[in-house]
């Protein structure tokens, strides 16, 4: 390890210049993933083009610095008022909005600000240490590997599905069904109804967005007209570090296991920080003592997500500095600005250019400190959304709900789905059909899909599934989720019999 090249990295990414352009790429990626609508990922491509005119370090740093601030930032909208900021921050809404409307608003945005900060740096001494190991092993990654595992990741359809397996089953199956609609990955169109605006199908965020945001601003409403309805218990602005440290020490299994998970899916290309916190939250509520809780208000169900999603990020730099390959569209387009300065990602890269190589960790790492100064500072501003009255709150977020659904196309079919998908998550929240199955299903599938038909194309025979090592280990994990599901299931059932 060349520990002079490490340090020349410190000192180039620790001058004013660049820490400026860290914190304003902090700042950004935190409204950014804030703002339901607006990923950091397009916050990215924004930013492109002042990057232009820095050297390869400065645009790397302001990029790497609305990369960690937008992976967070999401958890601010789930937290406080139900809509996931980003579709990584949903699993975070699980546990965090119950918080909120418990009055722990500052108790559930400390826990996620702090598992984000472990969970980069987490990331980027991986990245540091092991970085060309696992891009190696993300090397033997094909697409039979990689649909294997988004497979796998489906199974946790009966983690999401709460009381009622078949529910939770069925609502998967919607999900999926929704993401067919469009162009498949071989170009034919299929349940477009013959309207044209489905033709490149439904875009997960504006149905992220009805589905937990106009749903549960519906439930609102109704919460208005009840007379008999609770006012809104106020949140609590300062962050009790105290509580949250003590949740941190008793959930540190569940910090470490979702920041391996995070960075082990993120050096997979196209795997997606998504498929992390989903992956990351099933497994921290299959081994906790009181899974029960989780989907209440569980500590446990914030660090996961928002460790396992900030993780990601050092993940997907792995195999996009080491082999050239972006783990996801954030890490392609910060590596299109060292092709724009003529600069050639991949494994010569540590030997042509080994400073600008160990600066992207140093960033990284630094980044994690940024984010927890910028967003502790933001907090008392930020958690006063709750103090907003529920009458003022309601008609504004579904008016930014919309401005922000249209700003991702400039379609409107994307609000008609905002407000589409929105009837149909209030529908089914009456009916207690869970709504995560379904976005679960809506996001994986049509990855699953592609990696797929890109098996197949490769190989018409099924038989490499089962004969590459790690797409067996994968299918056998599976099998044995969806095993011990049923057996849980009627387990359950026989002691409810019993009582």
């Amino acid at each position: 390890m060349d520990y002079v090249h490490v340090l020349q990295a410190f000192y180039e990414v620790l001058k004013p210049a660049n820490l400026f352009y860290l914190f304003i790429g902090t700042l950004a990626g935190i409204i950014a993933g804030t703002i339901p609508g607006l990923t950091f990922t397009t916050a990215i491509i924004l930013a492109l083009p002042f990057t232009f005119g820095m050297d390869p370090i400065s645009g790397l740093t302001l990029m790497i610095g609305i990369y960690t601030g937008g992976a967070s930032g999401g958890l601010v909208t789930s937290t406080l008022i139900g809509i996931p900021g980003t579709p990584s921050a949903v699993t975070t809404m699980f546990d965090g909005h119950p918080m909120s409307q418990k009055g722990e608003s500052g108790r559930a945005l400390g826990l996620g600000i702090i598992a984000s900060v472990f969970g980069t740096i987490f990331g980027a001494i991986i990245l540091f240490f092991f970085g060309p190991l696992v891009a190696k092993i993300s090397l033997k990654f094909g697409p039979w590997e990689v649909f294997s595992l988004m497979v796998f990741a489906l199974t946790l359809i009966a983690g999401l599905s709460g009381a009622s397996l078949l529910k939770g089953l069925i609502a998967g199956l919607f999900g999926l069904l929704i993401a067919t609609i469009g162009y498949d990955p071989n170009g034919q169109l299929r349940f477009d109804f013959g309207m044209d605006s489905l033709a490149s199908g439904i875009a997960p965020l504006p149905a992220l967005m009805g589905l937990f945001g106009l749903s549960t601003l519906l439930k609102n409403i109704e919460e208005l007209r009840n007379p008999i309805s609770k006012p809104k218990t106020k949140a609590n602005i300062r962050i009790p570090m105290l509580q949250v440290c003590k949740d941190m020490i008793r959930e540190k299994f569940v910090v470490v296991q979702s920041s391996i998970i995070g960075v082990l899916i993120g050096a997979l290309p196209a795997a997606g920080a998504e498929t992390a916190a989903f992956i990351a939250y099933d497994q921290a509520k299959k081994f906790a003592k009181d899974k029960e809780k989780y989907g209440t208000g569980h500590p446990g169900g914030i660090i996961a997500s928002e460790a396992s999603n900030n993780a990601n990020a050092g993940g997907s730099f792995i195999p996009s500095i080491t082999l050239g390959i972006p783990g996801d569209m954030a890490s392609a387009v910060m590596l299109g600005v060292l092709i724009l300065h003529g600069i050639t990602p991949g494994p010569g890269l540590f030997q042509a250019q080994p400073v600008l190589a160990q600066s992207i960790f140093v960033a990284l790492l630094l980044s994690a400190f940024m984010l927890l100064i910028t967003q502790t500072a933001l907090l008392p501003l930020l958690v006063r959304i709750s103090y907003i009255p529920m009458a003022v709150l309601v008609p504004s977020v579904i008016v930014f709900s919309c401005l922000g659904a249209f700003a991702l196309n400039n379609q409107m079919v994307d609000v008609w789905m905002v407000v589409i998908f929105g009837l149909i998550g209030y529908v089914l929240d009456k009916i207690d059909v869970p709504i995560g199955p379904i976005i679960l299903g809506l996001l994986l599938g049509p990855k699953a899909e592609e990696e797929l038909m890109k098996a197949l194309q490769i190989n018409s025979e099924i038989t490499p599934f089962f004969t590459h090592p790690i797409s067996l280990i994968f299918l056998l994990l599976t099998v044995s989720s969806i095993v011990v599901t049923i057996w849980k299931s009627r387990k359950s059932k026989t002691i409810i019999k019993e009582e």
